[in-house]
């Protein structure tokens, strides 16, 4: 629906509702700030028949920008560098915290107790100015979307603080586990490459970025002399081993926001055939999350070695992954990994060292 649809007062009182149903369908399916300035830019282009938008969210000074979105004749540029606010248009929203409207042109802020941002659209047709309707159904819009933002905003700090101590847990358990235990900085990155090349969405990234990171917990728990044992270690001390995905889960349990990654970290010894740890689950029992974190996972500790196992070259890594799809990990896993370390820059493990 766009301009030329609400001539009559009951397409006017359509053309609100749509509106209204749009924004609020757009805010409670967009999980991701810049992602949602996109999608409003975009929705707002097509409600208001424009060809221009500029949407800009700004810094507590108001002078820079933190996240800058312009759709220009259907060709769209995100921009989350921090950058100088110029333009007399702009600047006159920002300090009369009120819409401006002239001909082809309409702009408002964007408001929650202070400017946070504004919205400029413009008609490249100069016989379809922008009427007071088209200003309060902007406003109307532009009021519903920060609440979007804001949420979006509070998100994204909490996900910082939770980050943050995700990291000094991990740096604790360094301090625990002996290094030969522990994975290179580029691990993250490789189990997140294994996700975005399987289409995984943001959420499952999320949780699986944070299971990269944690997913050894439980080996905290577990005596030093194993750890650190060179030579092959006995089934008994096997089975302490094996141990470690459930403790790492009792230990994290307790933190909600943790709870999705859980399943993860129980899980990403299971095997392919069935004959993994420590639930013997098999194929697609297996959440998919703890299948790649198995490949990755076997990937470094082959290149890495451990106490009681020499390191491989990363050419034989690669074979035995390869050898063993369909019986230790899931081929689609597999084929994912073989593109993923094609496009990896390899040389990070040529050295195949370790801070």
């Amino acid at each position: 629906m766009n301009i030329k649809n609400y001539s009559t007062p009951t397409k006017k009182y359509r053309f609100l509702v749509s509106a209204v149903h749009s924004i609020y369908r757009l805010l409670n399916s967009t999980y991701e700030l810049k992602e949602l300035v996109s999608r409003m830019g975009r929705l707002f282009c097509q409600f208001f028949n424009a060809q221009y938008c500029l949407i800009i969210l700004l810094e507590p000074n108001k002078k820079y920008s933190s996240i800058k979105c312009l759709i220009k004749d259907n060709n769209k540029l995100i921009v989350d560098k921090k950058s100088r606010v110029r333009g007399r248009i702009e600047e006159k929203i920002i300090k009369s915290s009120s819409a401006v409207r002239k001909g082809g042109l309409l702009g408002v802020p964007l408001i929650c107790e202070d400017v946070l941002g504004f919205i400029i659209i413009k008609r490249a047709n100069l016989h379809q100015p922008f009427d007071k309707f088209d200003q309060e159904m902007l406003m109307n819009m532009a009021e519903q979307a920060v609440i979007g933002i804001k949420n979006l905003q509070l998100y994204e700090e909490q996900q910082k603080i939770v980050f943050g101590s995700i990291k000094s847990l991990v740096t604790l358990l360094n301090t625990r586990v002996p290094q030969e235990y522990t994975h290179s900085p580029h691990f993250s990155k490789l189990v997140c490459a294994l996700g975005t090349e399987l289409h995984l969405g943001e959420k499952q990234l999320e949780s699986l970025k944070y299971a990269s990171l944690l997913h050894d917990t439980g080996k905290i728990d577990i005596p030093s002399e194993i750890l650190t044992k060179a030579t092959k270690l006995t089934s008994e001390e096997y089975d302490i081993i094996k141990k470690h995905p459930v403790k790492g889960a009792q230990i994290l349990r307790p933190l909600q926001i943790l709870r999705p990654v859980i399943p993860i970290i129980m899980h990403h010894h299971e095997k392919f055939n069935g004959t993994g740890y420590p639930s013997h689950l098999k194929g697609g029992q297996i959440p998919l999350c703890a299948r790649i974190m198995s490949v990755a996972d076997a990937f470094e500790a082959m290149v890495y070695g451990r106490p009681y196992r020499q390191r491989m070259d990363i050419d034989s890594a690669i074979k035995e992954i390869k050898k063993k799809s369909g019986t230790q990990f899931d081929p689609k896993i597999v084929e994912a990994f073989l593109k993923v370390i094609k496009k990896f820059n390899k040389r990070i493990y040529l050295k195949q060292d370790k801070p």
